[in-house]
């Protein structure tokens, strides 16, 4: 029996669209039209690596993994 599935929350009142996650962990994170993050919140565990990059070279530390 798997456990909770893993969830990504950013803190949209740190993050500053500096869009490094978007280069970690392009399946899970985007830049929207007008340049803003977007991202699945629950990406599904084949992308933990990449979400924890992601979260790793964040400028601001904005991305915090639970699950």
């Amino acid at each position: 029996m798997e456990g909770p599935a893993m969830k990504v929350v950013v803190d949209m009142n740190k993050c500053q669209d500096h869009g490094q996650c978007v280069f970690a962990a392009p399946d899970v994170f985007q830049l929207d039209d007008d340049g803003r993050l977007a991202y699945t919140g629950e990406p599904g565990d084949a992308l933990r690596a990449e979400v924890e990059e992601a979260a790793d070279v964040c400028p601001l530390q904005a991305i915090r993994i639970e699950g």
